[in-house]
């Protein structure tokens, strides 16, 4: 396996997190998302995924090389390919609650905080740093509700699911904008506990080899 990654994107986080839960050894190789005007905007990197965006998980497939792209696409391949320890719950309730937790996220809080985001706001004169820690704020007070009734040490219960997957990504972000946490009390517990596990410690963006300190 070759994973396509960004020391920093929320999305590649993802990814790292779940090959590490599963196991499962991989290639690291860079793409820089804002050198040289964004390493994701050549040409080959444009034939791996025409969105131009990370994380990029290459497979061998029946003897084929296939690149997967989407964040949510490929933890669930690497899921159903790789199905121990299960990231979603048996039931198909638990899963579609499960699966909303990390959706939330997914689509309803990253894309507005994102590095596209960010440049578009700049075009239009918009500091994107308030924005991205309103819509961060909001996002994370409505996961908070969601999860809530239904967490234990994790996101949903006492076991890691996808839910906790998208979650610790997403509180690195709010840390580095400066989001207050205080009121979601249900998200950092289920944070703090899934960064004691060495797959999430392993996938944190300071441990990676492309990791920059300024």
């Amino acid at each position: 396996m070759k994973l396509w990654s960004y020391w920093r994107s929320s999305c590649a986080y993802r990814v790292r997190i779940a090959l590490g839960l599963k196991g499962l050894a991989f290639e690291y190789a860079t793409v820089h998302l804002t050198r040289d005007g964004g390493q994701q905007h050549t040409a080959p990197f444009g034939e791996l995924n025409p969105l131009r965006q990370v994380p990029v998980l290459e497979v061998d497939e029946d003897g084929e090389r296939v690149a997967l792209v989407q964040s949510m696409a490929i933890i669930e391949y690497l899921d159903e390919r790789f199905p121990e320890p299960a990231l979603l719950p048996r039931s198909a309730a638990a899963r579609a609650h499960v699966r909303a937790l990390a959706e939330s996220i997914n689509s309803g809080i990253q894309p507005l905080q994102n590095t596209d985001t960010f440049r578009e706001l700049k075009q239009h004169g918009i500091d994107g740093e308030p924005w991205a820690r309103l819509f961060i704020a909001k996002g994370l007070a409505a996961l908070e509700r969601m999860a809530a009734p239904r967490a234990g040490a994790f996101l949903f219960g006492d076991h890691v699911s996808l839910a906790d997957v998208f979650l610790v990504p997403q509180l690195y972000n709010a840390r580095r904008w400066q989001v207050p946490l205080a009121a979601f009390p249900t998200l950092v517990r289920a944070d703090e506990n899934a960064r004691a596990l060495p797959a999430f410690r392993d996938a944190a963006p300071e441990a990676q080899p492309d990791a920059e300190t300024a």
